[in-house]
């Protein structure tokens, strides 16, 4: 359990370390479709978009879809931190 919350993690430091602006979310949608090569987690793909599938999905079953956004609105001039190093 505690490989996978730190596999996790670094997951997600890895995307907050990735610029990923509107529009210029390519870099991170890479990252989650290694990962999801990296873990045999079948997925498809148009432009930015990815989405996959449960290695239980069954076709025709009542079907849960889970959606997030990876793109971030550009950080402002102001911070006192650097918005892309995971803290």
């Amino acid at each position: 359990m505690m490989r996978l919350m730190k596999e996790y993690i670094d997951l997600l430091k890895q995307l907050i370390a990735t610029p990923s602006i509107s529009k210029e979310e390519a870099e991170a949608a890479e990252i989650i479709r290694d990962f999801l090569k990296e873990k045999e987690i079948p997925f498809k793909t148009a432009e930015n978009n990815t989405w996959a599938y449960s290695k239980n999905y069954t076709k025709g079953k009542p079907t849960i879809m889970l959606n997030s956004h990876i793109d971030t609105v550009k950080p402002a001039k102001d911070y006192t931190n650097d918005p892309f190093t995971p803290i």
